[in-house]
C-alpha cells in the first residue's frame, strides 16, 4: 500500500470514527458543542497527517460551519481578521525577514564578541541575543536560530578544552538559549503566540485592552529579573565540578 492510500485510509477512518461519536454523543452535549469538537478533532487528524497542506485546513471552519448551521459565515469570517491574527502575521513577517538577511547571527556574533571571549562573557553574550531577538520573534524559532550558533562556539572551544571541562559549560550554553528564549518572550506582545492570544482574550472577554506599551512597561522588568535570576544559577552550572 502506498503512502496516499494510508493517507486517505487513515483519514476515512478518523472521519468515520467522528461520525460515530458525534451521533451515539457519549458526552451528552449540546448538538452545537458536539459539531464544534468534532469538527476540531477533525481538523486536529488533517494536521497530523498533513496529506493537505496545514493552511487549507485552518480555513474549514469557514465552509463547515455555515454549512452545519454552527455560526454564520459573517460571523465566523471575522474572527479570520481579528487584529491579533494580523499582530501574528507582522511578528512572522518579521522572523522571515531577520532570518532572510542573517539579521539574527550579525546580533548574536557582535553582542558575542563584545561580551569578551571568557566562559562568563560568552554565556552573558548569547543569553543577552536570544533574549533580544526572542523579544521580537517566537521563542521557538529563536532557539532553533541560536543553536547552530551555539554549537559552532562550542566545537570551537572543543580544541581548546577537554570533554570533562566542557561538559558542564556546554549544557549551561544551551540552556541558557532555552531560558533566554522564553525569558525574551515575555517582554513583548509579539514575543510569543500565547500572549498575542492572552491580549486578544481579554480585550474580547474581559473589555480589558493591554496596549504594546503597557504590556513592555510591566514585563520587560519582570523579564530582566528573570533573567539575572537565570543568569546566575547557569554561571553555577558552568564553573561546576
Amino acid at each position: 500500500m502506498n503512502t496516499a492510500n494510508k493517507y486517505y485510509l487513515s483519514t476515512l477512518g478518523i472521519l468515520l470514527l467522528l461520525l460515530i461519536f458525534y451521533f451515539i454523543n457519549p458526552l451528552n452535549l449540546e448538538i452545537k458543542a458536539l459539531k464544534v469538537i468534532v469538527v476540531g478533532l477533525f481538523m486536529i487528524s488533517l494536521w497530523i497527517l498533513e496529506w493537505i497542506p496545514m493552511p487549507v485546513v485552518a480555513l474549514i471552519p469557514l465552509f463547515v460551519f455555515p454549512i452545519w448551521n454552527i455560526e454564520s459565515i459573517q460571523d465566523i469570517s471575522k474572527h479570520y481578521a481579528d487584529p491579533i491574527i494580523f499582530l501574528f502575521m507582522g511578528g512572522f513577517f518579521l522572523a522571515l525577514a531577520i532570518e532572510k538577511w542573517n539579521l539574527h547571527q550579525r546580533i548574536a556574533l557582535n553582542i558575542l564578541k563584545k561580551t569578551g571571549g571568557n566562559g562568563n562573557q560568552i554565556l552573558l553574550g548569547f543569553m543577552i541575543s536570544t533574549f533580544v531577538i526572542s523579544m521580537w520573534i517566537s521563542n521557538t524559532a529563536t532557539t532553533m536560530m541560536m543553536f547552530p550558533i551555539a554549537l559552532s562556539v562550542l566545537k570551537v572551544m572543543s580544541r581548546n578544552y577537554d570533554k570533562s571541562t566542557l561538559g558542564n559549560f556546554s549544557t549551561a550554553i544551551l540552556l541558557s538559549i532555552a531560558y533566554a528564549s522564553n525569558i525574551g518572550g515575555l517582554s513583548t506582545i509579539i514575543g510569543t503566540p500565547p500572549n498575542t492570544a492572552y491580549v486578544g482574550f481579554m480585550a474580547d472577554h474581559m473589555n480589558i485592552n493591554i496596549s504594546f506599551f503597557q504590556w513592555f512597561l510591566f514585563l520587560f522588568s519582570f523579564s530582566c529579573a528573570y533573567f539575572n535570576s537565570t543568569l546566575s544559577c547557569l554561571y553555577q552550572m558552568a564553573i561546576s565540578k
